[in-house]
């Protein structure tokens, strides 16, 4: 390998590591819950633990590595990641893993906001549009990867082994990191927002925690209406925070922009519409059905796949289109597929009556992803794209977060009704209830994101790397910004001007 793209190879490793863990865990959960013991609940935390820490503290983090160094914030994720996962494969417990994997979620968080500044400050001109593709394909595998990859080690080795297997391979990254990755910085005037972050932070797990607690004790329960409303005081205190201080984690008036609100919406609709229902698709196949957890994991294999070759065939061609086509479509992809799911789902299915559906949905996941971030970049101001790429990433994985707790909630519903030892055909048939009843939600979801997009999103040009490259190096080398004509390269046009209403 030229020497070159060693700083690609430190930042892409790191990516896999962070992306893999979020998808990995689904075909260990059954053995996780005969080994430790846990309840639903637990399982579902073990999934939210990870994505709400990572969402949670994404803006923080990116504001950090402004001030205190990039590489030096990756090396720190990379380092609590890594012990994180030791602890997680050390667990002797659910409690002790669900607080393992939050801390893992911290590390990742590091991690993913410092990944994009680093291969911006590592690459320039046509070097710069490789990295950011091969960047952006090596999260496709990890998504392609992490459910096989973890019914493999946990089927052959054990479930503690989809853990411990991060410890060697961060510290491959965090050598390559040190040998070839040079020190970056932003505005090292930067202050971190901790009021802000501690509020949202508060906010999104007591959301979480008050759906899940709805879901099994019901919704006009003390504990539940507690947990809710305290959601609620987080997030107006959020709002006053942000509106006050002087160097937010989130500037609100970016939501006021017709086409940046919506793409946050549906950065977190679409997170929480195409992925999270996978999760029961994966206890039910290994349940009810009794394949092995590597069976589990391919049984997820055609959305992944289908998103892989879509990303590959078509995209220099959707990057050529405007951003809102390729996303809303997307969406209605995503949409029906799952809806197709749900209509095929009976109690006598089996597994492969959902790879049509999966199918489906895999081609608009291959077709919205790569644009979402891009198109946020363009919808924001060029002085706030380090924000507004902070904000798409944050949604995504609240999106994924909720999504658990909310189908969770739908799921265990459907399962009341089962006592131990229920023969087989009412468990088939309580669980095909389940899923029906996901995959239904969720396409209604997709397709009501997809129309928004469709209808609300507006904007011209490339949504391809290079474009939002461009902008950001400006931002990076801290040129003074000046109003002109958009150019070839210019992506998407936000609604309104260029200066923040």
């Amino acid at each position: 390998m030229h020497k070159k793209w060693w700083p690609l190879a430190a930042v892409s490793l790191g990516n896999v590591l962070l992306l893999v863990d979020v998808t990995i865990v689904v075909s260990a959960l059954p053995r996780m819950a005969d080994g430790l013991g846990a309840s639903f609940s637990a399982l579902q935390w073990v999934m939210d633990g990870y994505a709400l820490a990572m969402a949670a503290l994404l803006m923080a983090a990116g504001s950090a590595a402004d001030r205190f160094g990039r590489r030096r914030l990756y090396l720190a994720g990379l380092a609590l990641f890594a012990l994180a996962s030791l602890a997680c494969g050390l667990a002797p417990g659910a409690g002790t893993l669900i607080a393992a994997r939050a801390a893992q979620g911290v590390g990742a968080a590091a991690m993913l906001a410092t990944n994009t500044p680093l291969l911006m400050a590592a690459y320039r001109g046509r070097d710069r549009g490789i990295a950011f593709g091969i960047w952006g394909g090596t999260s496709g595998a990890a998504t392609a990867i992490g459910p096989v990859l973890g019914g493999l080690l946990t089927e052959h080795l054990n479930w503690r082994a989809i853990f411990l297997v991060n410890l060697p391979l961060t510290a491959v990254a965090g050598y390559l990191t040190v040998r070839h990755l040079r020190e970056s910085h932003g505005d090292r005037g930067t202050r971190i927002d901790v009021p802000g972050a501690l509020a949202f932070t508060l906010s999104a797990s007591a959301l979480t925690y008050g759906l899940m607690r709805g879901g099994e004790r019901g919704w006009a329960e003390n504990g539940t209406l507690t947990w809710l409303a305290v959601a609620a005081v987080a997030l107006v205190v959020f709002v006053l925070v942000e509106r006050r201080m002087p160097q937010p984690l989130l500037d609100l008036r970016l939501l006021r922009r017709p086409s940046f609100a919506a793409l946050m919406a549906a950065a977190l609709l679409l997170q929480a519409a195409a992925f999270p229902y996978l999760t029961f698709v994966g206890l039910w196949v290994q349940n009810v059905l009794g394949l092995t957890p590597v069976q589990a994991g391919l049984a997820a294999l055609p959305m992944a796949l289908m998103s892989l070759l879509v990303g590959v065939l078509g995209g220099r061609a959707l990057q050529r289109l405007a951003p809102q086509l390729p996303l809303g479509i997307g969406l209605l992809l995503i949409g029906a597929g799952a809806l197709l799911d749900s209509a095929l789902l009976g109690a006598d299915a089996g597994w492969a009556t959902m790879i049509p559906g999966l199918a489906v949905s895999g081609v608009g996941v291959g077709a919205a992803m790569p644009v979402l971030a891009p198109a946020a970049l363009g919808a924001a101001p060029p002085q706030r794209a380090g924000m507004a790429s902070g904000a798409v990433n944050t949604f995504r994985q609240l999106g994924f977060a909720l999504g658990i707790a909310a189908l969770g909630t739908l799921f265990t519903h459907a399962l009341h009704g089962l006592t131990p030892g229920a023969p087989l055909p009412a468990v088939r048939a309580a669980y095909a209830t389940g899923l029906t009843r996901l995959t239904l939600t969720s396409g209604l979801v997709a397709v009501a994101a997809g129309l928004m997009v469709l209808m609300v999103v507006r904007g011209t040009g490339s949504t391809g790397p290079v474009a939002a490259g461009g902008r950001a190096r400006s931002r990076l080398r801290g040129r003074p910004r000046h109003r002109q004509a958009p150019s070839p390269t210019t992506h998407v046009r936000a609604n309104g001007p260029t200066d923040l209403p």
